[in-house]
């Protein structure tokens, strides 16, 4: 009897042990994996804000709302690369002189053959090239894959949300914004589920978005994300 009393004891001295080191590691194990995962997400949301940025350079200051048409612009388009070669010196601008004038200057002067301008001005060796080259070899890295970059990892298959919003100021100026969503339940699904709640709860007391996200048609962050 004394014996099963005593296998008794140690069976619930090992349960509570075990109780005692899941509710420690519970939470510890759970901010891991919520880490690793938020890396991969929030490197994806950047190549996003990337390619929403660059887009925007080329379309009057507006985004795109579709994946599709943001893949394809990372896919096909090229953006103009200005080589420089000289600077305009001190005197120069005291002068009056832009970068924008002594290109006039420069273009007349190709176009008449006359170069006395150009040479009262001292700009023989200033010269402003623009070379076109694609999106892809310029803004993101070797091996880059923008087919990829709607999928929010860890979510089997899920896309993104994202919005944009084009608006005029008080002012009458436009005003164009975006927005790139991932919600906790999607890229933390498999995890803790008490601990998933816990944490949703926390960002709505505190009035935050439940998952990272970068920009937004709410309140103008200049493209900014919500873990910077």
């Amino acid at each position: 009897m004394k014996t099963v009393f005593n296998i008794v004891l140690v069976l619930c001295a090992a349960a509570l042990i075990y109780i005692c080191y899941s509710s420690i590691m519970g939470p510890i194990n759970f901010e891991k994996a919520k880490k690793e995962r938020e890396q991969a997400v929030i490197a994806r949301l950047i190549d996003i804000r990337k390619a929403q940025q660059e887009y925007r350079s080329l379309h009057h200051g507006m985004y795109t709302e579709h994946f599709d048409t943001l893949i394809d612009f990372v896919k096909n388009q090229k953006l103009p690369f200005v080589m420089k070669v000289g600077q305009l010196t001190d005197k120069q601008l005291e002068d009056g002189l832009t970068e924008k004038k002594a290109m006039a200057i420069i273009n007349k002067a190709q176009k008449t053959g006359k170069y006395d301008e150009v040479k009262k001005w001292g700009l023989e060796n200033f010269k402003r090239d623009t070379m076109w080259v694609a999106v892809m070899d310029t803004v993101y890295p070797k091996g880059f894959n923008p087919d990829s970059m709607k999928y929010i990892p860890h979510g089997n298959g899920a896309i993104f949300e994202m919005n944009v919003k084009n608006d005029t100021a008080k002012s009458g100026a436009p005003v164009f914004l975006f927005e790139v969503k991932a919600p906790y339940e999607t890229y933390l699904g498999g995890l803790d589920k008490q601990e998933i709640i816990n944490l949703k709860d926390l960002n709505e007391k505190l009035g935050r978005y439940s998952g990272l996200m970068v920009g937004s048609i709410d309140n103008p962050n200049n493209g900014a994300g919500n873990w910077e």
